[in-house]
């Protein structure tokens, strides 16, 4: 009989703020109070200037290509379910024989944890060396299938490698996306993943809340 999960969820999303660290080239998060009861308002409102691609937030290929499905058009399945968090160590960029040793299966939701996660990387100015995938790591998980992969930074490749051709190879592949996670606190293992970018008509991306909990159903 499948067991019950946890009920330990574990956030691995960042908090939205106006000092977060943005994609160079990507709009200023703006984030501010334009209505305080202290200051005579009948209610608080908050006023929100960003990026769809701020923060955690899950890649659509209408991102990188024209006329292809945009984030609204997300199949519920595609970034929740079973997950699985596999640590990446190194300083180097994450290529594919790194991944070939966690052997991916066709479908699979891979969440990796770099280097990146071993800091609170939102409260830090934009870093150019985080860790990223290769165009070679790219094409081994279209290869090997993959459904979703998820990254401990702003961006799935690397800075310095080939970043579009790295997100056209994942997304022409059918594999979603999801950038900007924290993952310090997550061990290796199977999760149950709960990740919903916010329903933007026609958007090439979107924020995203991501949630974890250890697998326990059979």
């Amino acid at each position: 009989m499948a067991q019950t999960p946890s009920s330990a969820w574990l956030d691995v999303s960042i908090p939205l703020s106006s000092a977060m660290p943005h994609y160079p080239g990507d709009p200023v998060p703006e984030i501010k109070r334009v209505r305080a009861l202290e200051e005579g308002a009948d209610a608080n409102v908050t006023h929100l200037s960003l990026s769809a691609h701020a923060g955690t937030h899950v890649d659509a290929p209408v991102h990188f290509f024209s006329g292809r499905a945009g984030i609204d058009e997300l199949p519920l399945d595609a970034t929740m379910g079973r997950a699985r968090v596999v640590h990446v160590p190194g300083d180097g960029q994450v290529r594919a024989e790194a991944l070939r040793v966690h052997d991916p299966k066709p479908g699979e939701k891979l969440l990796l944890r770099t280097r990146n996660s071993d800091r609170r990387w939102w409260e830090l100015p934009f870093q150019e060396s985080f860790i990223g995938l290769t165009r070679e790591a790219a094409d081994f998980l279209a290869e090997r299938q993959v459904g979703c992969v998820g990254v401990d930074y702003l961006s799935v490749a690397g800075f310095h490698e080939d970043s579009p051709a790295v997100h056209r190879t994942l997304l022409d592949a059918g594999i979603w996306i999801i950038e900007g996670l924290y993952l310090g606190e997550a061990a290796p293992g199977d999760y149950e993943l709960v990740c919903l970018p916010l329903r933007v008509a026609g958007s090439d991306g979107a924020p995203a809340r991501a949630l974890l909990r250890p697998w326990t159903r059979g």
